[in-house]
């Protein structure tokens, strides 16, 4: 009884010197706690009424600190075991240098005969995709491909995507996985930026490599996969020469670590043309093994993606549960809304991804029984808006959502451990240096960082305040490394110094979050000049390059602008016509040759002129802002009729169908 007087006294004397040096509040708590177990063992307390007396204390000094302890001590204690379980794999990993190849072996060995992929009607098992991937490390081997070599794929997502960049894998050779969507300048841009040496692309893809092939470097070699289709190209018959090659093991390639590039993922940043992420063996294992471990999957899962292979969701979240952990995937082409509910019945899958477009698209069909008669106990992805969560989960009859936020090459990734709706992911307020990662505030007019005067370091955002996701890097260990780009330049642009401390450096992901006082974190905007459309990162500058290229060098500016009810925002472009002599329709088409579908814009702005002087920034701004409102902007706009793919006038009456989601865009 004395003891817990003392420490209530201590208390009262102990929240008054604490409240007179708010700056050193977390010190002088720890001090405070120290001392006061020190002193009470020194006069003869037990070990017991020193932890009630300090928790006693504690509570006393912060009782809302203790309130958000025990409302989220259960999600923490989850994430913080899984987290454990990741970093004891990732340490076993390295102890023993084990690469993906050698984990794929693994399953193999585990169930060779099960089947691991399906696609198209056909199945897939581990032995077969291992001896398909082995001729392809045999063939490209016997060709004089060594390691650290660079072969760009450009195929269509299908099973042989996977066996292709996982054969090259086991002979130390590194895949740059190419967007097939790509065409003209992006793609050419995409290849050079590999420095590969060689290149498969799928006969699907032909026309597109036709188009490109006197701008290809003229030592490239090109590898046909699918129907052979020679014509112009004088591209090798791979088919054929895997056929010829050998289904054993390949041989060993030395002096291989986990830290070796595995392939590359092109990302879109803030400017420029897309980089190439660099995807090492140790960050392949973080992502997948990660995913696995935080929500809980299992090894008779089976996972339904329609999302593409050359993104890190679909090609490592996805798929890299059948490669690293043994689940069946069944991978879809091609996303259809109205046969996603029957393919997942028809396979059985109790996983499916998504982003959040695939959401929309899914509440807007006609309900039918089949939606609800499966097996589906999980749907991973990101992207799920706050708006529709509760009913996508109640219509579909999903028990768990797995949200998660990250980017491919960043060490700032979070996840939704819990389902808490709306939350793209948490930090644990109870043990926050567990995962060092913060949201710092930044300048809203200049975009940098905001840094405290007197130390030089960040200032980080209180609960409620928006900042910008950072994570602290951290050499050698691989949930804080951050490898970067190909492209050094680019790298160091994701890069920023003296965050937490002096000295430190920290990866900058581009995003603004904003997070609640229980570490729930919510996605608030993308910083930058990128913004998102069909689940793709579209790059403005790219974009405006390519316009004011087919408009034989016009000062064009191009933004993303935010149409009600649809996820992301959609391209819009204001384009200098003072003559007037703009042909939309000769526009239109080009456009349709030189740009991915989810890169063109779909609202046009004609004006006499636009600022692109050293106020550029904030025109765009004020471009932003207004939209394409005709109420608004005063200049002529147009839009993309998607039913007969040419630019219409954007009248009063349009534009308000638009909003009421009667016209799709």
């Amino acid at each position: 009884m004395v003891t817990s007087i003392n420490a209530f006294s201590a208390a009262r004397l102990l929240r008054r010197l604490i409240s007179a040096l708010p700056g050193w509040k977390m010190v002088l708590k720890a001090a405070a706690l120290g001392g006061l177990a020190t002193v009470l063992r020194y006069n003869g307390a037990s070990w017991g009424h020193v932890i009630v007396a300090t928790v006693v204390v504690y509570a006393a000094l912060s009782w809302k600190f203790v309130v958000i302890a025990v409302k989220t001590f259960p999600r923490d204690f989850r994430a913080l075991t899984a987290l454990i379980g990741l970093r004891t794999m990732l340490y076993r990993m390295r102890k023993n240098n084990s690469l993906v190849p050698a984990f794929f072996r693994e399953q193999v060995s585990k169930h060779p005969h099960k089947v691991a992929l399906r696609c198209d009607g056909r199945s897939w098992t581990f032995q077969e995709i291992d001896e398909y991937s082995n001729r392809v490390a045999n063939y490209f081997y016997e060709s004089g491909y060594k390691k650290d070599d660079v072969v760009a794929i450009f195929t269509e997502s299908k099973p042989e995507f996977i066996c292709l960049w996982l054969g090259l894998s086991k002979i130390g050779v590194v895949a740059a996985l190419i967007n097939f969507n790509l065409r003209s300048d992006s793609l050419i841009h995409c290849i050079r930026a590999s420095y590969a040496k060689g290149l498969i692309y799928g006969s699907e893809l032909i026309d597109a490599m036709r188009d490109i092939k006197m701008s290809l470097s003229k030592t490239m070699v090109l590898y046909c996969s699918g129907q052979y289709k020679n014509e112009t190209l004088s591209a090798v018959h791979l088919d054929e020469k895997l056929h010829q090659s050998s289904s054993l093991p390949p041989p060993v390639v030395p002096n291989r670590v986990i830290t070796d590039k595995l392939f590359y993922i092109y990302t879109s940043g803030t400017t420029g043309m897309p980089k190439a992420a660099i995807i090492t063996h140790a960050r392949f294992a973080y992502m997948s093994y990660g995913m696995y471990k935080m929500f809980g999957m299992r090894p008779d899962d089976i996972v339904y993606c329609t999302l593409p292979l050359y993104h890190s969701a679909g090609g490592i979240v996805g798929c890299g549960q059948t490669v690293l952990n043994g689940l069946t995937t069944v991978i879809r082409k091609k996303f259809s809304a109205s046969r996603f509910w029957d393919d997942c019945a028809e396979y059985n899958c109790t996983i499916v991804q998504y982003i959040g477009e695939i959401c929309r698209y899914l509440l807007a069909q006609p309900e039918k029984a089949v939606e609800k008669q499966h097996n589906v106990r999980m749907a991973i992805g990101n992207g799920l808006r706050p708006q529709i969560w509760n009913k996508f989960v109640t219509r579909f009859n999903i028990s768990q959502v797995a949200e998660f936020y990250g980017s491919t090459e960043g060490n700032a990734n979070i996840v939704n451990i819990d389902g808490k709706p709306g939350a793209v992911g948490f930090n644990s307020m109870i043990v926050p240096w567990a995962y060092p990662i913060r949201l710092a505030l930044v300048n809203e007019d200049t975009g940098e960082l905001v840094r405290d005067r007197r130390t030089g370091l960040c200032v980080m955002a209180k609960p409620g305040e928006p900042g910008e996701l950072v994570g602290k890097i951290i050499r050698g260990d691989p949930t804080r490394e951050f490898h970067g780009y190909v492209n050094t330049q680019a790298t160091k642009k994701k890069v920023a110094h003296n965050v937490f401390y002096q000295g430190d450096t920290a990866f900058l992901s581009g995003d603004v979050l904003v997070m609640d006082e229980c570490g729930y974190m919510y996605f608030r905007d993308r910083a930058g000049d990128t913004f998102r459309w069909r689940g793709e990162n579209v790059s403005t500058t790219e974009v405006e390059g390519t316009v004011s290229r087919i408009l034989e060098l016009r000062d064009v500016v191009v933004y993303g602008v935010e149409v009600p009810g649809v996820e992301g925002k959609c391209g819009m472009a204001a384009i200098v016509d003072e003559q007037n002599n703009l042909d939309l329709v000769a526009f239109a088409n080009k456009i349709k040759k030189e740009l991915p579908s989810y890169a063109r814009p779909l609202f046009l702005r004609l004006a006499d002129s636009v600022d692109t002087t050293g106020t550029f920034k904030l025109k765009k701004t004020d471009l932003k802002k207004e939209g394409f409102n005709p109420d608004i902007v005063k200049d002529s706009l147009y839009f993309m009729d998607l039913k007969s793919g040419d630019f219409k006038e954007l009248t009063k009456q349009i534009y308000n169908d638009i909003c009421a989601g009667k016209i799709r865009m």
